[in-house]
C-alpha cells in the first residue's frame, strides 16, 4: 500500500519583476501555506518523504508543510523534473521514489496536480486550488506500478 500526497503550490506574487521559476508566494500564499501545514500536519500521518519542484513558490510551500511536521527543510528533495505544468514529468518523478517510501509528499504547480489528481484519483476536482491538499491510497507495493487508485482527503484552504 502506498499514500501519495500532492500540494499545491500557495498563491504566488506576479508584483516582482522575476522570471516564472522564482516567483514568490504572495501575502494571501503566506498566510494559506502555513494555515494548510499546520491543519494537514494534524489531520494527516507523517510523509516519509517530501521532494517538490525548485521552483521557490513551491519550495517555500514545502518548507511550511516541512516545519509543521517537524521534518528539517534540507529533507525535503528538490528536483527541476516537478517543475512541470502538464504531470507527465511529475509522474515520472514519482514513479522513481524507491519503493521503501510507503507515503509520498509532493509539492508542485498546475496543471499537472489537478491532472494527476484527476488521473490516478478516484474523485474528480475541477481545479486544485492554490495550497491545495490531496490524499490518494493506492494498492500497489511499487511506485513504478502506479495506477488509479483512491482519494481519501482533499483539502483546500478556503475550507479551513
Amino acid at each position: 500500500m502506498k499514500t501519495l500526497y500532492l500540494v499545491r503550490h500557495a498563491k504566488s506574487s506576479w508584483k516582482f519583476d522575476v522570471i516564472d521559476h522564482e516567483r514568490p508566494l504572495n501575502e494571501r500564499g503566506l498566510e494559506d501555506a502555513p494555515a494548510m501545514a499546520a491543519h494537514i500536519s494534524e489531520t494527516m500521518p507523517k510523509p516519509d518523504l517530501m521532494m517538490s519542484s525548485d521552483a521557490l513558490r513551491a519550495k517555500t510551500t514545502a518548507v511550511y508543510f516541512a516545519q509543521a511536521y517537524g521534518i528539517n527543510d534540507k529533507n525535503i528533495v528538490l528536483d527541476y523534473k516537478m517543475y512541470d505544468f502538464a504531470g507527465e514529468d511529475l509522474v515520472e518523478v514519482i514513479r522513481n521514489v524507491s519503493d521503501e517510501v510507503d507515503c509520498l509528499m509532493v509539492f508542485g504547480h498546475n496543471n499537472a496536480m489537478t491532472n494527476v489528481v484527476n488521473t490516478y484519483g478516484n474523485e474528480t476536482v475541477d481545479n486544485v486550488s492554490t495550497a491545495a491538499f490531496t490524499a490518494i491510497t493506492f494498492d500497489i507495493d511499487s511506485w513504478k506500478d502506479l495506477k488509479k487508485g483512491k482519494t481519501i482527503y482533499y483539502k483546500a484552504p478556503k475550507e479551513l
